[in-house]
């Protein structure tokens, strides 16, 4: 059953198709050598997401942060101090806009008005900061700075999806921390030639696009 009306014939349900599939075939790139095709696998998955999140008239900042999110994956498909770093802003910028379209949809006092949402934020803030002093001992002098702000903004959009009614988003939420925090550990933490890079890579991926695909039909379809 596909979840927006119409059947495969509907311009949601066939982007959302589109999506899948590219997603699907950029779990057997993700440990490849940067290529165009890997590229444009990787940066369509959720660039379709956009796409379908603008044809269902979504939120705008909806539509900004899957957008920025599939520059961020251009970015990241490719090797280097810059692209990297072009990634890094790309994804905080977009977990910027996600906080904000949370905040807009969502309610402080649904967050500070129940223990059990309570207790996850704190959970999210423990686990933030105590990823960053895993981190710390390892970043270069000039990425310091950097990974503060990104961790302080995929914090914030974490939090803010606390104070929504829908469970779904706040899963999505989850995920992508999830998967940022694998990824850094791949990044900072671990050799190229490490045997842990046989199951992050997969899981970093697995785990991002199940969080944009979350998010994007929590929130069309609440």
């Amino acid at each position: 059953m596909m979840p927006f009306p119409g059947g495969l014939a509907a311009t949601a349900n066939g982007t959302l198709l589109l999506s899948l599939v590219a997603a699907f075939l950029y779990l057997f790139m993700v440990a490849g050598a940067p290529s165009w095709r890997r590229t444009v696998a990787k940066t369509a998955a959720v660039a379709l997401l956009a796409v379908l999140a603008a044809a269902e008239g979504g939120p705008w900042l909806l539509i900004v942060a899957l957008a920025l999110s599939a520059a961020g994956d251009a970015f990241l498909a490719q090797d280097g101090e810059r692209p990297f770093l072009a990634g890094l802003a790309s994804f905080l910028a977009a977990h910027l806009a996600y906080a904000a379209l949370f905040l807009s949809a969502g309610s402080l006092a649904l967050l500070f008005g129940t223990p059990l949402r309570l207790a996850a934020g704190a959970l999210m803030v423990l686990f933030a900061v105590g990823m960053f002093h895993r981190l710390r001992p390892a970043l270069p002098a000039t990425m310091t700075m950097p990974v503060v702000a990104y961790v302080a903004a995929i914090l914030a959009m974490g939090l803010s999806a606390l104070g929504l009614p829908a469970p779904a988003v706040i899963a999505g939420a989850v995920l992508f921390m999830a998967s940022d925090a694998i990824l850094a550990v791949e990044t900072f933490l671990l050799s190229r030639e490490s045997p842990e890079l046989v199951w992050t890579r997969p899981a970093v991926w697995v785990l991002y696009y199940a969080a944009q695909v979350t998010i994007t039909l929590g929130v069309l379809l609440a």
